[in-house]
């Protein structure tokens, strides 16, 4: 009989139908990860070579040089003999077959064919509703095949190689999977080595540990205290304005290391410049605390004379921490509200909250500085201080007891009597608002006028309302420091500028109101609060 065109020996004994085949020096045994075993079933689908057969074509010359050469010395490629032999895989009509084009001629087989020939053998596989039968000498010299060239495959050939034998069922632990993965571990470039962390004192010290994302989560005052004590010249500004950042984040009113930042800022006031000044000094005034450098407020009034015209933003947030301290100077006000400043800001992106800043610095010059006779905020020029709830009232408000007070006051006095989260001239936002008469009823809100006159008016007892304007103020955990002791600046601001404008306050710390359990209780809580200050409602009280 006349052999088959291009068959170079007998052919391989079939063995019965539906035999499962394994790589080669080992037997093939029924695996439930073998595709194969999955295919020569009567259940077998197509199915599962879905992501195998979706594969595009792999183009010749595509997966890199090797040495066998894809090219000539000369630069033309082999088109013939080797597209020839990719179509001869791509139409091949058994597995038997792919293999006699793969061994007949290996002069003429380059690293891209082996790719090909399993993809083609996935799409036999996989592409007819009753698979032809696969032999086990054949898988076994294909596996041969692919396992004593591989060593001469570029990296992206083993990997596409690789891939395609474990969606045909290659077994993890078989020969040619193996194969394929120790050729992929040598060309993967070795890790580098983790770099040695070197040996860090004092001032590094301090940097390392603030610059740390989970010690700024979760702060650890001790090592703070003990990195302070580095010695003065290990400290660099950097430091020191990661140290007072951290202070301000974490509300940490730490007396010892806000003198030392006072201190360094004083002793290296000619270096510093009002972008870095402005960040030290913000635990200051955030933290609610006055130093006791006696040179901190002399310091900064030079610093502010020198950089005024060179930072107006700087300039501004520096005043904003010292209005907290009440400590405003007078020379800087002069110089924030001339025409030439306020001109100069109007046309910088940051306009708007320069000139929300210094609405606030004119009314605490308003109510806090009576001996101030120099220039003023334009009234065209002032906008709301703060419009809206602060910033962290609104991210914490799951946590806030502002919900239940009101609804304790809605069942206490009813909804017409009290105004929530009002804000006020010149722009603060209060939590409760009541209107009181001269007697001590409290008046429906609709009737009255729920503000005071702003600026206030020098005699106010001969105003025409002789009705009182009470605010119920929470103070919240988080509007302390985090000793819970002392008011974070911006709230001590504000509770003071209301009570300077004639409004009475009523505060309602955490402490007690975190003690109430239920609102029956809250309610009896309101009650004599409010009783305190000589309050009445319902039929009694008007």
């Amino acid at each position: 009989m006349r052999r088959p065109r291009g068959e170079l020996g007998p052919r391989a004994p079939r063995p019965t139908e539906g035999a499962i085949c394994a790589g080669p020096g080992e037997p093939w045994s029924p695996s439930p990860n073998s595709m194969l075993r999955v295919l020569l079933s009567a259940q077998a689908s197509s199915a599962r070579l879905s992501g195998l057969l979706l594969l595009p074509p792999v183009q010749p010359y595509c997966l890199g040089p090797n040495k066998w050469g894809d090219r000539p010395p000369g630069g033309a490629l082999h088109a013939g003999p080797v597209q020839g032999l990719q179509r001869l895989l791509e139409q091949a009509r058994s597995p038997g077959e792919l293999l006699r084009w793969l061994g007949q001629n290996p002069t003429k087989v380059r690293a891209h064919h082996y790719p090909v020939a399993l993809r083609r053998l996935g799409q036999l596989l996989g592409s007819q509703p009753r698979p032809p039968p696969v032999e086990q000498a054949t898988l076994q010299d294909l596996s041969q095949l692919i396992i004593r060239n591989c060593p001469s495959f570029d990296i992206h050939t083993i990997h596409v190689c690789l891939h395609l034998a474990v969606l045909l069922g290659f077994p993890s632990d078989g020969p040619l999977v193996c194969a394929l993965e120790q050729e992929q571990r040598f060309r993967l470039p070795p890790k580098p080595p983790p770099p040695l962390q070197p040996v860090l004192r004092g001032g590094l010290r301090l940097e390392a540990a603030l610059s740390c994302p989970r010690f700024q989560r979760h702060p650890q005052h001790h090592l703070i205290r003990s990195l302070a004590e580095a010695r003065p010249e290990e400290l660099t500004p950097h430091v020191m304005v990661l140290l007072a950042q951290h202070l301000a984040r974490h509300r940490l009113r730490e007396p010892q290391l806000l003198e030392a930042i006072a201190h360094f800022l004083v002793a290296q006031e000619a270096q510093l410049n009002s972008k870095v000044v402005q960040k030290l000094v913000l635990p200051f005034g955030r933290l609610n605390y006055l130093p006791l450098e006696e040179q901190f407020m002399p310091c900064l009034e030079r610093i502010l004379a020198r950089e005024a015209g060179v930072a107006p933003l700087a300039t501004v947030n520096i005043l904003m921490s010292l209005c907290q301290l009440r400590c405003l100077p007078f020379r800087a006000l002069h110089f924030v509200f001339s025409p030439g400043f306020i001109s100069h800001i109007s046309g910088t992106p940051h306009a708007p909250i320069v000139r929300r800043y210094l609405s606030l610095l004119d009314t605490a010059v308003e109510l806090e500085l009576p001996g101030y006779r120099g220039p003023r905020l334009p009234r065209r020029q002032q906008v709301p201080i703060f419009p809206q709830p602060l910033i962290t009232d609104r991210a914490r408000c799951k946590y806030s007891h502002k919900d239940i007070v009101a609804e304790g006051l809605r069942q206490l006095l009813g909804e017409e009597k009290y105004r929530q989260d009002l804000t006020v001239p010149p722009g603060y936002c209060t939590d409760f608002l009541l209107c009181v008469s001269s007697s001590g009823a409290v008046l429906p809100v609709r009737t009255q006028d729920p503000f005071l006159p702003y600026p206030p008016r020098s005699c106010p007892y001969t105003t025409r309302d002789p009705a009182q304007r009470v605010v119920l103020m929470l103070r919240e955990r988080w509007h302390f420091c985090r000793d819970g002791r002392v008011l974070l600046g911006s709230r001590a601001l504000r509770e003071r500028h209301l009570g300077l404008m004639g409004y009475q306050l009523l505060p309602l710390p955490f402490e007690e109101l975190e003690s109430q359990r239920g609102l029956s209780q809250l309610k009896s809580y309101l009650r004599q609060k409010l009783q305190a200050l000589g309050l009445r409602w319902g039929p009694e009280g008007g």
